[in-house]
C-alpha cells in the first residue's frame, strides 16, 4: 500500500506545471524525439492522426499524471514533500517510468541525499546525443520545484 493514498498537494503542483512544459496540442504530432504525442505530451497508443478534445486531453493528463505520482511514489522509499514529488512526478511523466526506475537520482533519493537527487534532474537535458535548451529551461524549472 501507497505511503500517500492522496496526492491533491502533489496533483495541484504537477498539472499546471508539466502542462506548461508540454503544452496543448488536440491533433498528434511527432516531438523532437519522432514520437507520436498528443494533449500534453502523451505518447501511450499514440497514432499520427489521432484527434482529442481539449476536455479529452484535460481527462487523459489528469489520470496519466495520476499514474506516474502513484508510481513515482511507489519507487521512492522516504518521504517527500509535496513539491518534490510534483517535481520527480513531472520528470518521469517526461522521461519515462523505466528510465527514473533506472536512475542515479531514484538512488541518490533513496538513499536519502534529496539535495542531490534534485541537482541529478539536470544531467537529463538530452534528445540522443543533442542537448536540448527546452530541457535544461524545463530540468532547471523542476529541480527548483524540487529544492523549495
Amino acid at each position: 500500500m501507497s505511503k500517500r493514498p492522496l496526492y491533491a498537494g502533489v496533483m495541484a503542483l504537477a498539472m499546471p506545471f508539466t502542462a506548461h512544459w508540454e503544452g496543448l496540442r488536440t491533433e498528434a504530432y511527432l516531438d523532437q524525439a519522432n514520437i507520436p504525442t498528443i494533449c500534453y505530451g502523451e505518447t501511450l497508443g499514440v497514432k499520427m492522426g489521432d484527434k482529442k478534445t481539449v476536455a479529452e486531453c484535460n481527462i487523459l493528463h489528469r489520470m496519466r499524471l495520476g499514474y506516474f505520482a502513484w508510481r513515482v511514489d511507489l519507487m521512492v522509499e522516504p518521504e517527500m514533500t509535496d513539491s518534490q514529488h510534483a517535481a520527480f512526478t513531472s520528470f518521469s511523466y517526461n522521461v519515462g517510468l523505466n528510465a527514473f526506475r533506472e536512475s542515479t537520482l531514484l538512488k541518490k533519493l533513496n538513499n536519502g541525499d534529496k539535495a542531490g537527487a534534485c541537482n541529478q534532474l539536470m544531467r537529463w537535458v538530452y534528445i540522443g546525443k543533442d542537448i536540448s535548451n527546452g530541457l535544461i529551461n524545463r530540468r532547471k524549472a523542476e529541480r527548483d520545484l524540487c529544492l523549495s
